[in-house]
């Protein structure tokens, strides 16, 4: 009888571990689904960017081109005084091109973090420096109709966040929050997810609402107007020429 309910105490204590081992590998998928939504292996885009705030407000009409999690060049269209404005990054090495001074500037890693043309996303945001499921541990919970992945920066990962988490519909798998905690557990800022469109075929939210929670008033709303993804894309595009390339 001793025997028997060891057995059954230890088959309980591996399906257990099972169990936990295979919720973390669902959600790093998941995670990894998070990673690339915007992105896939490649992509091509052109997107809306509206800066709010108490005293004014600007938008941008921009587009971009990324190559996996590695590459990625974006030049804005308009307006007028800003056209030509180009960013571009090279695995881990990023430069803005600024036009009206015909230069060239190298960005180093201590300004990832900084504002990207005024607005409420940092350059990494913009650029997503890092995979999220290479430096980050993640894991999952059902909250009624939704996911809540939590990530955790993982010990050699250099980052100001002290945890990010998404929340994730679990019919759609996309995702309708994400959130900024700061090394204290305080939440810092918001990125808001909606109107879920098909672009040629993939089903993602075509507007991102970021709000930071320590500036009233603020945000800034990027709107995907059309996309295409995982398309052939010439190895011209991400390139320091192209970057300085007048149009």
């Amino acid at each position: 009888m001793l025997k028997l309910l060891l057995s059954t105490f230890f088959s309980l204590c591996l399906l257990s571990l099972s169990f936990s081992v295979f919720a973390d590998d669902d959600a790093a998928a998941l995670l990894v689904k998070m990673d690339e939504l915007f992105r896939s292996k490649s992509s091509v885009a052109t997107m809306k960017m509206q800066i709010i705030t108490p005293n004014w407000q600007r938008t941008l009409e921009m587009q971009s081109w990324t190559r996996g999690m590695d590459d990625t060049f974006i030049r804005v269209l308009s307006p007028r005084k800003d056209r030509g404005v180009a960013t571009l990054k090279i695995d881990k090495e990023m430069w803005n091109y600024f036009p009206k001074i015909n230069k060239v500037i190298k960005v180093p890693p201590s300004m990832m973090m900084g504002s990207w043309m005024g607005s409420d996303f940092t350059n990494d945001d913009l650029v997503r420096e890092v995979s999220l499921v290479k430096e980050y541990e993640v894991s999952k919970k059902v909250e009624g109709d939704n996911y809540r992945l939590t990530l955790i920066p993982k010990e050699n990962t250099v980052t100001v966040w002290g945890k990010i988490e998404f929340i994730v519909n679990q019919q759609t798998l996309l995702p309708i929050e994400q959130s900024y905690f700061n090394e204290k557990g305080v939440k810092v800022r918001s990125m808001e997810f909606s109107d879920i469109r098909d672009f040629n075929g993939k089903k993602m939210p075509a507007i991102m609402t970021m709000i930071p929670l320590n500036k009233t008033g603020h945000k800034t709303v990027i709107e995907y107007v059309e996309a295409e993804f995982d398309i052939e894309l010439g190895d011209n595009v991400f390139t320091l020429r192209n970057l300085q390339k007048r149009f």
